[in-house]
Parts: C-alpha cells; sequence; structure tokens
C-alpha cells in the first residue's frame, strides 16, 4: 500500500474515533518573525536572537557537505513553510563585504526562496569569538519571553556551533539534564505542532503527551483535537488511552519517565554519531529499548571506526 494510501486511511480511521478535526482558522497564521530587526539596520548585532536578513545578501557554504537537494522534499518543505513559516531560522556568519555566508540550513534557505520569502529569519554566528557566542545564546535562553521552541533551539545551537555537551550545557544554564534532553525531543515534533507549540495554541506538557506517539501524521491530527475542543493535558491523555482502549493499533507509548543520568549519557556519546537519531525507552523495572536510526553506510562506518579507536 502507498504510504498516500495508508495516510488517507489513517485520517478516516482516527476521524471515525475523534470526530471532525480539520482545523483552517487564522490562529494558523505563518510564524513570521516580523518583530525582528532586519540585519545591518544597527551597528551592534544580537547574536544570541534571530535577525531578518534581505535573501539576496545571502551566499551558499562552499563547503556544504550536501550536494544535491530532492526537488520533491524542497517543495513539500516550501509548502510547510507557505502554511507555518520558517519555524527554525538558518545560521548564517557575516563575511567581511557584508554579505552573509550560511553555517547550517541551506534546505531550509532554498525552500524559502522557494515559497517566495524575500527576508529570511537568520542566527548570526561570531566567527571570531567561540566564547561570546556562548555567552549571548545562553543569556538568551535565560529571558523569561522565549517560547519552548525557541529555547529548544538555542539549546540546539550550543551543541552544534559551540560543541557543548548536554552535560556542560546543564551546567551553563543551570538546568538539569533532563530537561535540555526533553527541550530538545520538541524539535522532532511535525512543523505542524512546533508551529501551535511556538504559538501558544499547545502546551509543553501536550506536546510531551504527543512525543510518545510515534507516527507524524496522528500527531498532527490530535494537535488539531486539542485545539479545536480546548483540551487540557489531562483530557489529551484520556484521549490517547482511549485510542489504545478502543484498539487503535497506533496507540501512544506511556508517558517518558526521567531517565537515569548513565542514560542520557549513553544518548549523548551515541547520538552524536547518529544526528541524534536515537531513542531510548526504560521500565520502572529497568528492561527496555534502544532504537538507532541512521542515514547512510558512512554513519554506521564512522560508529565502528570510534568503537574500534577505542578498543571496545
Amino acid at each position: 500500500m502507498s504510504s498516500n494510501k495508508q495516510e488517507s486511511r489513517l485520517g478516516k480511521g482516527l476521524s471515525a474515533l475523534l470526530g471532525d478535526i480539520s482545523i483552517n482558522g487564522p490562529e494558523r497564521k505563518p510564524v513570521g518573525y516580523i518583530n525582528k530587526e532586519i540585519a545591518g539596520e544597527k551597528p551592534v548585532q544580537d547574536y544570541g536572537d534571530v535577525l531578518r536578513i534581505p535573501a539576496g545578501l545571502i551566499d551558499p557554504n562552499p563547503y556544504q557537505p550536501r550536494m544535491a537537494f530532492d526537488s520533491e522534499s524542497l517543495e513539500e518543505l516550501a509548502d510547510s513553510i507557505r502554511t507555518f513559516g520558517l519555524i527554525q531560522p538558518i545560521s548564517v556568519r557575516k563575511q567581511p563585504d557584508g554579505r552573509y555566508q550560511i553555517i547550517s540550513g541551506e534546505r531550509r534557505f532554498r525552500a524559502c526562496r522557494l515559497a517566495g520569502m524575500d527576508v529570511i529569519p537568520a542566527y548570526i554566528r561570531a566567527t571570531d569569538n567561540q566564547g561570546m557566542l556562548e555567552m549571548a545564546i545562553v543569556e538568551n535562553i535565560q529571558r523569561q519571553d522565549l517560547d519552548p521552541i525557541e529555547v529548544a533551539m538555542s539549546y540546539q545551537r550550543l551543541i552544534d556551533e559551540c560543541n557543548l555537551t548536554q552535560e556542560k550545557m546543564a551546567q551553563r544554564v543551570g538546568k538539569k539534564r533532563a530537561s535540555i534532553a526533553n527541550y530538545l525531543r520538541l524539535l522532532k515534533l511535525p512543523a505542524k505542532v512546533q508551529h501551535d507549540l511556538k504559538s501558544g495554541l499547545l502546551s509543553t506538557g501536550h506536546a510531551k503527551v504527543l512525543l510518545g506517539i510515534e507516527d507524524p501524521h496522528i500527531q498532527e491530527l490530535l494537535c488539531d483535537l486539542t485545539i479545536k475542543e480546548g483540551l487540557s493535558v489531562r483530557d489529551l491523555e484520556a484521549r490517547v488511552r482511549k485510542l489504545g482502549e478502543d484498539g487503535w493499533k497506533a496507540q501512544a507509548t506511556p508517558r517518558q519517565q526521567d531517565l537515569p543520568e548513565d542514560y542520557y549519557r549513553i544518548l549523548e556519546r551515541i547520538g552524536k554519531f547518529f544526528d541524534n537519531s536515537i531513542s531510548l525507552k526504560r521500565s520502572a523495572s529497568g528492561k527496555g529499548t534502544m532504537t538507532i536510526r541512521f542515514n547512510s553506510d558512512e554513519e554506521v562506518s564512522k560508529f565502528l571506526k570510534a568503537l574500534e579507536d577505542s578498543g571496545i
């Protein structure tokens, strides 16, 4: 069965159990960062915050390892950006000539251009002072007005751009590592759910319930249901349990409990070889499973080499 047919079947099945849950209203307006400054308007720039950069001033990274971008997936991402806006800004560095070079997010940049965006939300990285960049991001995290997705993206920047481990991050920002790990998991949610979390239509508690469901399509449908019916976190948990009682095959997993510290160290060390695409489930008795998703043979080879070099 094709993925499109299967998705349609999923939607009809859930609609029969949950009713009409589609949402097409003004609450889904795209995230546009319209309150952010345009790069260059002020001589002093905050490297921890989002700025808007004219697309014509942005150049690709000549060291970009990905040489080909699938046109169909780019169009799908562009459609998502037209609907929800760019949820996760790109990262760039300023060049001596006043232009900007992409550090990460070239696929998102290309999709933004396909979507017709002339100004692109971006983080500007201070290339000559790693300490200043880290300080700016940490200071940004400690602001009171950040939404959960902005906090999660700031943590991800510390990992990607400042080479901080989750343990070091926890020390810098005064948070438990489990809290940081939970925020990072939010970035694995579908764009629609991230948008609604960012816009305040969903709470972090709702998002944690949805993270217990593996199928992104079902996550989106339950997201719509939560907004339409104004469900509390407990209400949403009850609906998910009811789906399981009705025999729905995509029943959510139990709400994840905080893992012992050793487990987070495993996730962190192994996850860096597989773009953090690793999950671990553990029961109260200590039994569980670990799942690693890899994108290429090269990722597996690098992981194997690291094991061999360490004498494991």
